[in-house]
């Protein structure tokens, strides 16, 4: 079977990132039609936006695509094209699964945590304006419907991928209208589900407990900006950004990013390391339910790591991005016999 598929290469390290990535997938054998479209920071000049009509079409037609990492301006300039994607798609639900990979330098051992993150409101709907010169307002927006969908989502994938429990993440005790029916809606959808454990953790003390004892955890449902933030706290439980791959996901399209930057600064020195893009496209094989092959992907990453011979610096070698690729290429055609 051939699938179609959205290729957006990103801008600073992504185009490199995305080479590496395509050699590593195409070695499972899985054949895709890699339909390729630019976003991003280099193409403003061309097309006037980082986000071109025809990218948003190119997915509406696949309904998969992967995508490198994209430049995100602080302060100034346009909106993220992370998040403009997630909305115009609607694709609410955002996972980050995080998983310890022996070879990588930690802290800690056996890490293996979900973040199920809301992709479409929350302070990130970006409904802010100038009260004044002097002062700025945003407003937080949760509603019901998108609260209750995000917590079955992560329901059910608990439930179907053998998952003991849901974490809820909030700030109740304060914002008690906001956070508090996003609350609310999670112990009603909990009920539906007694075969999982469910609790729930103010953000703060949730931050603290990752950090204490991530072994009591499992599945965690959050808003958008405590997603947001939870995620990159149980990134560096494993290693960093470099090692965490994303997906996005709505109910008939699915986008499938790594969480890091883009880090132009090393742009075109075949240096970052192409992990995490390719750890996002075995959820992506997953997806598709190539599971052969997303798990042999998947294996390749974790042999080559702990082999040390053909990793970035940032793992402790002395190989480039593309190297590294062919290295997990090459053992994931070993592992699928080839």
């Amino acid at each position: 079977m051939m699938y179609r598929v959205t290729c957006i290469p990103g801008d600073g390290t992504g185009p490199e990132l995305m080479t590496a990535a395509k050699v590593a997938v195409e070695a499972t054998g899985v054949a895709i039609d890699w339909m390729d479209v630019e976003a991003g920071t280099d193409v403003m000049e061309k097309y006037g936006t980082p986000l071109p009509p025809q990218v948003i079409e190119s997915i509406r037609s696949t309904r998969v695509a992967i995508k490198g990492p994209i430049t995100t301006p602080v302060g100034s300039g346009f909106r993220s094209v992370n998040v403009a994607l997630r909305k115009e798609l609607d694709l609410y639900a955002n996972l980050r699964p995080t998983v310890s990979i022996p070879g990588v330098r930690s802290r800690y051992e056996d890490v293996d945590l979900v973040v199920v993150r809301e992709n479409t409101e929350d302070l990130y709907a970006g409904v802010e304006h100038m009260v004044c010169r002097d002062a700025a307002e945003s407003i937080k927006i949760i509603t019901r419907s998108a609260s209750e969908r995000i917590c079955r989502f992560a329901f059910n994938y608990a439930r179907d991928n053998g998952r003991r429990k849901v974490t809820t993440v909030h700030k109740a005790n304060i914002m008690k209208c906001t956070d508090g029916l996003f609350l609310e809606v999670a112990r009603d959808v909990a009920k539906d589900y007694p075969d999982i454990e469910s609790e729930d953790r103010i953000v703060d003390n949730m931050c603290m407990q990752l950090v204490q004892k991530p072994e009591l955890y499992d599945v965690l449902v959050c808003p958008n900006l405590y997603g947001d933030i939870i995620s990159d706290v149980c990134a560096g439980l494993v290693g960093g950004l470099g090692v965490a791959p994303g997906a996005n996901l709505g109910d008939e399209i699915a986008l499938f990013e790594p969480v890091h930057g883009s880090a132009p600064k090393y742009a075109g020195q075949d240096k970052v390391n192409p992990t995490a893009l390719i750890m996002s496209a075995v959820l992506m094989l997953r997806y598709l339910d190539e599971k052969r092959a997303a798990e042999a992907l998947l294996a390749a990453v974790k042999d080559v790591i702990v082999a040390g011979r053909h990793v970035t610096y940032d793992l402790g070698g002395s190989a480039g991005t593309q190297e590294m690729g062919r290295a997990v290429a090459e053992r994931t055609r070993e592992l699928l016999g080839g």
